[in-house]
């Protein structure tokens, strides 16, 4: 019998993917989990029936979500990932040597504990000692920041789920400006905002809410060919430094898709995609 994963990417659209064994699957406090061994992807986690990462296009990901902002910014010490409990995000921050902190705040435990058993490519830099996995809410953690509870964030990465449930706040201008306020001076957002062919109107909702809160905006694109399209985009606020002229000193160690060059093209938007988000 063959083992086929399907994902609802819309009501008109699907992707299927292959697989050889169900590894995990289970009902959590917070969402349906899924993980699984596919053919062409390698091990995949699900959530809610969406494809979350894969070991084989998780770096396109990852390296560009967290490389682009800080190689910006001049000497990041302190960063948050929200969400990102699988730790593709903080195994990429740790290859930045002026990083003092990386606090990854992920609402469900059990994110966590499937990505350390199955995905230890992507979780090994969870037990690093400058790394602190909390368990919360991100907009309640970003809020305790603003407010003096937590000590200000250089670069605060926003590596949330498709905007359902508790990631629906995750896209709204009062999340953006509760991480301004939990920002050094100088700090830079960047976060996940979909597919510019799929999402049209979130994404040009999000890159404007962003615009509002921070004096510099800019969307750049990557491609993951397991997420919808294909093509994703992020979106980047900064305080201070321009992605366009990056400060930093950019990563130590291998990368398998982010490079110094791309970094600089990931800025050159299609016609459509700036149409899209044209003030």
């Amino acid at each position: 019998m063959e083992l086929w994963f399907t994902e609802n990417q819309t009501a008109s659209l699907r992707i299927s993917v292959k697989a050889s064994k169900v590894l995990e699957h289970r009902q959590t406090g917070y969402q349906e989990l899924s993980v699984l061994e596919t053919e062409p992807w390698g091990t995949m986690l699900a959530l809610d029936g969406m494809i979350q990462t894969t070991e084989r296009d998780e770096a396109a990901y990852h390296e560009m979500m967290v490389h682009v902002p800080l190689s910006t910014h001049p000497r990041p010490r302190r960063v948050a990932v929200i969400g990102g409990g699988d730790g593709g995000a903080i195994r990429e921050v740790l290859k930045h040597p002026s990083v003092e902190q990386a606090v990854l705040v992920e609402i469900d435990p059990a994110v966590v504990e499937a990505s350390r058993r199955w995905l230890p490519s992507l979780s090994s830099g969870l037990d690093d000692p400058r790394v602190q996995v909390v368990a919360a809410d991100g907009r309640a953690y970003v809020q305790q920041a603003g407010q003096g509870d937590v000590p200000p964030f250089d670069v605060i990465v926003v590596d949330s789920t498709d905007p359902v449930r508790a990631a629906v706040g995750l896209f709204s201008e009062e999340f953006y400006r509760d991480v301004r306020g939990a920002l050094a001076p100088g700090g830079i957002l960047t976060a996940q905002t979909e597919s510019p062919y799929l999402n049209r109107e979130l994404l040009r909702q999000a890159f404007r809410a962003a615009a509002q809160v921070f004096p510099l905006a800019r969307l750049y694109l990557t491609c993951v060919p397991t997420y919808p399209s294909g093509l994703w985009s992020f979106t980047l606020g900064s305080l201070g430094p321009d992605p366009l002229d990056p400060a930093g000193r950019g990563p130590e160690g291998s990368c398998r898709y982010y490079t110094p060059e791309l970094h600089r093209a990931a800025f050159a938007l299609p016609a459509f995609v700036t149409e899209l988000i044209r003030p």
